[in-house]
């Protein structure tokens, strides 16, 4: 019998199916792991936004995640939209108990603009979440958030990595996709430990429907981590899948559409 890895999702719902735990658990099914979850918060949300968020009381997320750890076990975990200060903490506890690969989406926004993280848990974020993370994954708006430094061209990378790595994770991935298209016209990333660099650069697709990049990368990057890929191999595996899911994004609704996480699946149908 085989038990495939187990990969948790402590992270909000999205109703749209596109991003939140809904793109995660998709993810981790696609990347050949079993994927848990516990839900932080529910929102509202469909192509054209967010429209309502209701967080979960802290007691809620600390017994599905108790549930879950104490009884099937868990190789790597996942964490997305915390809302709270209190949620923030509560979980940044849970996973200070862990002995297993912890990848640190520290989600601020939607891909609309709408706020997933009260201003007033982001100190949280820095000193209890950020130190228990082997990988933090922010964005370059969430960057600025977290440590004031506005990434506007590739060279500025490597500061913002560093400020990150000073609140406490073992690697920082600055994701580059924000910033615009260089002279190769390519997406970079820069995965660093402080003392290790590495470069990830992924042709870049016009497709607007990329609604739930960000937490499709992180999700594979924990798939490949409770695989056994080294954190470089992980990331490395996790920017192609992303790449592929990003070039296949679909139209849903009126407004932006999601990444296609079953596009391996959807190619080799094809053929």
């Amino acid at each position: 019998m085989h038990i495939p890895p187990r990969v948790l999702t402590v992270a909000g719902s999205d109703s749209g199916g596109g991003a939140g735990i809904q793109a995660d658990l998709k993810t981790m099914l696609a990347l050949g792991t079993h994927g848990m979850s516990v839900v932080t918060a529910v929102t509202a949300q469909n192509s054209l936004g967010v429209q309502g968020a209701w967080e979960l009381p802290a007691e809620a997320v600390r017994a599905q995640f108790r549930s879950v750890v104490d009884d099937i076990g868990v190789q790597a975990v996942k964490t997305g939209m915390l809302s709270s200060a209190e949620l923030v903490e509560t979980v940044a506890e849970l996973l200070a108990g862990l002995r297993v690969p912890v990848v640190i989406d520290p989600v601020g926004v939607s891909k609309h603009g709408d706020a997933l993280l009260a201003a007033t848990a982001l100190d949280a974020v820095r000193t209890a979440l950020l130190p228990t993370a082997t990988v933090a994954t922010p964005n370059l708006d969430e960057v600025a958030q977290l440590t004031g430094i506005r990434v506007e061209e590739e060279a500025d990378m490597r500061r913002a990595a560093a400020a990150i790595l000073d609140f406490g994770p073992r690697w920082a991935l600055i994701k580059g996709g924000h910033l615009p298209a260089g002279r190769d016209d390519s997406a970079v990333d820069l995965l660093t430990d402080g003392t290790e660099e590495h470069w990830l650069r992924a042709p870049r697709h016009d497709n607007r429907h990329t609604h739930g990049t960000g937490c499709t990368l992180a999700s594979a990057l924990a798939a490949q981590l409770a695989k056994g890929d080294t954190v470089p191999q992980a990331t490395a595996a996790a920017k192609d899948y992303v790449t592929g899911a990003l070039a296949a994004g679909f139209r849903l609704g009126a407004g932006i559409g999601p990444v296609d996480h079953g596009w391996r699946w959807s190619r080799r149908d094809a053929h």
